[in-house]
């Protein structure tokens, strides 16, 4: 029997894109009812083997062992995350960004973090005060000693702790070459809230593919939903992109134990290790070199702040459980 990759799922129809043969339209296929007793469910990504019924649809009969899998969005197979954030409207969000950064390291992801909209501050127009203040929240813990500005200082603060960061416009055209070539030959998923311009990016990157795209709602601060199921964007360069639907709300379901948020901290792991005591939370114990480094400032101050009120939220979830 043939196998392909599930492209979309949509109202109980799985699109799959026969294997080796980029040309061809995704077949429309039904998963066996086998599934639904074994409580599985197969997911965009998922590599599997389908057979062909007589009236040009197909069955999913087998999912194939997968790589990796996403709860939210649930996508399977993907091997590098692009974090989508608006550098304004809506206003950058450094906590979300490293809620997002946790989530990813968790999984063992590669991850991007990718800037958008850097037309609106090249324009001159004043951020909202939201914006403001997480950019000089990073500018002031970590890099006023370089006399960096606001938005250099975040990008200077993720470089250093290991990530690409790319600053772009779909508007202007501006970095949209660099991810491109980092998406290459992989799945990826964009992830993001609404309203930060998933879909404009992947429409400058696809010719022709004109996705829907809203405006941000000033009102509210945040954007429309206008992507409304995942699915796998083919690239000219043979890499598969899932736009997903936005969203701003996760949580740490999947983080079995509070001792393992430092390790999704990259610029704690080795620290932790040189640690007094054996599974340090990095509070107020005494010999922790992760407070020592933050005391130091070699630690953003953002960033250790956020790791404290990620775990007291994980410690609060396994109260209420």
């Amino acid at each position: 029997m043939p196998s392909g990759l599930i492209v979309k799922a949509l109202s109980g129809y799985y699109y799959v894109l026969p294997e080796d043969d980029e040309g061809m339209v995704p077949v429309q296929c039904r998963a066996r009812g086998i599934f639904k007793k074994r409580g599985e469910t197969p997911l965009v990504g998922d590599r599997v083997v389908y057979e062909l019924t007589e009236n040009g649809e197909g069955t999913v009969d087998e999912i194939l062992p997968r790589s990796s899998e996403l709860i939210r969005p649930q996508v399977a197979n993907v091997e590098l995350v692009v974090l989508v954030f608006a550098v304004q409207e809506p206003a950058l969000n450094l906590q979300l960004l490293d809620k997002f950064l946790v989530h990813t390291e968790n999984a063992g992801l590669e991850t991007i973090i990718c800037l958008t909209k850097q037309d609106l501050i090249e324009s001159g127009e004043p951020a909202s005060d939201g914006a403001e203040l997480s950019m000089t929240e990073a500018y002031s813990s970590f890099c006023a000693s370089d006399n960096l500005e606001p938005m250099n200082a975040i990008v200077h603060l993720y470089e250093s702790i290991g990530y690409q960061v790319v600053v772009t416009s779909a508007k202007l055209g501006i970095g949209i070459e660099p991810v491109l070539q980092r998406l290459s030959g992989h799945i990826s998923v964009f992830a993001g809230q609404s309203g930060v311009g998933k879909s404009s990016l992947l429409n400058a990157m696809v010719p022709g593919l004109q996705l829907e795209t809203n405006q941000i709602s000033m009102k509210l601060g945040r954007g429309k939903h206008t992507t409304r199921h995942v699915e796998l964007i083919r690239l000219q360069n043979g890499g598969l992109v899932a736009d997903t639907p936005g969203f701003s709300q996760l949580d740490f379901a999947q983080i079995g134990a509070a001792e393992e948020l430092s390790a999704c901290f990259k610029e704690f792991q080795q620290l932790a290790e040189s640690c007094k005591f054996r599974g340090c939370l990095h509070q107020h114990e005494p010999g922790c070199k992760v407070i020592e480094a933050k005391e130091q400032g070699r630690i953003a101050e953002s960033r250790y702040e956020h790791y404290l009120y990620f775990l007291t939220e994980i410690k609060e979830r396994k109260r209420r459980y």
